[in-house]
C-alpha cells in the first residue's frame, strides 16, 4: 500500500473533531450535556494543537489511548479475546496498576494531547475509584466499555455529575444472541440500564461485535431504531478478531467491511441523533492499522504498553518509564516504520493475524 501522501495526524485529528461534532449534535436537546460537550470540544482543539506542534518536532502523539484498568471480569463471554489471550482471568489480580498510577497516566495523557481514553478490562466498572478519578479529568472523554452488570445508583449519579464519562454497553443485538454469548439475564440488565440512562438524559452508547454472520442484522434499521428509542447516542461496531482457528471464518473481510462502511456513511448522512463508529474500520482508506501509537495504543492492567488489546506484546512498562517514552518504545517504533501495519490480511486485526512477525520484532 502506498501511504506516502497519507497524514495519520490529520486523519485522526479530523476523526476526533467529527466525533465531537456529532456528539454535540446528538445532545442539542440536552443543554447540560451540550455545555459539557462544548467544553470538551474546546479542550479537544487545544489537544490537537499540542499534537500538531509535536508532529512539527518529529514526534507522533496519538489522540486515543485504550486503558485496560483491570484484568478481572464477572462474565465468561463466548469467544472473548481477552480470556483467550489470558489478559482476563478468574484469579485474584496481582501487581495491577494502582489508582494513583492510573491517575498519573491520565494526567500525562492530558499533557501530551490525548483526547480520548477508552476504559476497558476485564470489566472496568469493578475499579470504581479509578473511574471516579477519570471523571475529574474534564479535558478528556472516557468511553467506558462495560458489560453493564455493575451499574448501580452510585454510577448513575457519577455519570450525571461527570459528563465526560460515557458508558458504552456491550450488546450483541437481540436478547437471544446477547444472552447466548454473555449469559442468561444480561440482555434484560442492559435494557434496564438503557432505560434508566435515558430517563436521566445521560449520554451512552453501545458496542457490538461484528461477524460475517451478523453484520447486516446489527446495522439494520430495526435494531438501530430500537436503540435510538431508548436514548442510545453512539454505536461502536467492533470487528470480531478470531483467537482460535475454529472461529477464523467469522472475521469480517473486505466484502463485509465495505457493506458496513457504506451503511455507516448512509446512517451518518441521515441520522443526526446518533454517532456511528467502526473499529478498526476500513483500514485501507485510513492508511493501514492505526495501532502501536499511530492513532492509538494500549496500556494493560499491569502497565505494559501494547500495540492494541488484540496484540498483547510489550517491551516497556509505564511503571518504569513515562507515557511519552512508552509511545516511542522499540517495538512501537519498529511497527510504525515498517510495512506490517499496512499489510493485507483476512480481517479483524492485522497484528493478531501476523503475530509471528510481531514476535520477531519483539525479539530483535
Amino acid at each position: 500500500m502506498d501511504n506516502i501522501d497519507f497524514d495519520i495526524q490529520a486523519y485522526m485529528t479530523h476523526g476526533v473533531e467529527r466525533v465531537v461534532s456529532d456528539v454535540i449534535k446528538a445532545t442539542v436537546r440536552n443543554p447540560r450535556a451540550s455545555v459539557a460537550m462544548g467544553r470538551f470540544a474546546l479542550a479537544s482543539k487545544e489537544a490537537a494543537s499540542r499534537r500538531m506542534n509535536a508532529k512539527k518536532d518529529g514526534e507522533n502523539i496519538p489522540p486515543f489511548l485504550i486503558a485496560s484498568i483491570t484484568s478481572s471480569c464477572n462474565l465468561h463471554c463466548a469467544g472473548c479475546y481477552s480470556r483467550c489471550n489470558h489478559a482476563t482471568t478468574d484469579e485474584e489480580p496481582v501487581k495491577q496498576l494502582t489508582n494513583d498510577e492510573w491517575l498519573t497516566i491520565f494526567k500525562e495523557a492530558d499533557d501530551l494531547g490525548v483526547s480520548f481514553i477508552l476504559l476497558a478490562g476485564g470489566e472496568p466498572m469493578i475499579r470504581r475509584d479509578i473511574i471516579e478519578a477519570a471523571g475529574q479529568m474534564r479535558n478528556i472523554m472516557f468511553p467506558i466499555f462495560t458489560n453493564g452488570t455493575f451499574m448501580d445508583n452510585r454510577y448513575f449519579e457519577l455519570f450525571d455529575r461527570c459528563r465526560n464519562l460515557v458508558p458504552i454497553l456491550s450488546i450483541e443485538g437481540n436478547k437471544e444472541i446477547t444472552d447466548a454469548r454473555r449469559g442468561i439475564g444480561v440482555y434484560d440488565k442492559l435494557i434496564s440500564n438503557m432505560d434508566r440512562l435515558n430517563s436521566k438524559s445521560l449520554i451512552y452508547g453501545v458496542s457490538v461485535t461484528v461477524t460475517k454472520k451478523n453484520y447486516k442484522e446489527v446495522s439494520s434499521k430495526e435494531i438501530l431504531d430500537s436503540l435510538s428509542q431508548r436514548g442510545c447516542r453512539a454505536v461502536i461496531y467492533v470487528e470480531f478478531v478470531p483467537v482460535t482457528e475454529e472461529s477464523a471464518d467469522l472475521a469480517p473481510e473486505d466484502e463485509e467491511r465495505a457493506y458496513l462502511a457504506d451503511r455507516i456513511n448512509t446512517l451518518r448522512s441521515n441520522d443526526n441523533e446518533m454517532v456511528f463508529v467502526s473499529f478498526p474500520g476500513d483500514e485501507k482508506s485510513s492508511g493501514g492499522c492505526i495501532a502501536a501509537g499511530r492513532g492509538f495504543f494500549h496500556i494493560n492492567s499491569h502497565g505494559g504498553a501494547e500495540p492494541c488489546p488484540f496484540s498483547p506484546y510489550s517491551d516497556v512498562n509505564v511503571r518504569d518509564t513515562s507515557l511519552r517514552e512508552a509511545i516511542h518504545s522499540k517495538l512501537f517504533t519498529a511497527l510504525q516504520s515498517g510495512d506490517l501495519l499496512s499489510d493485507d490480511h483476512a480481517g479483524g486485526c492485522v497484528l493478531y493475524e501476523k503475530r509471528e512477525k510481531v514476535e520477531e520484532l519483539l525479539r530483535a
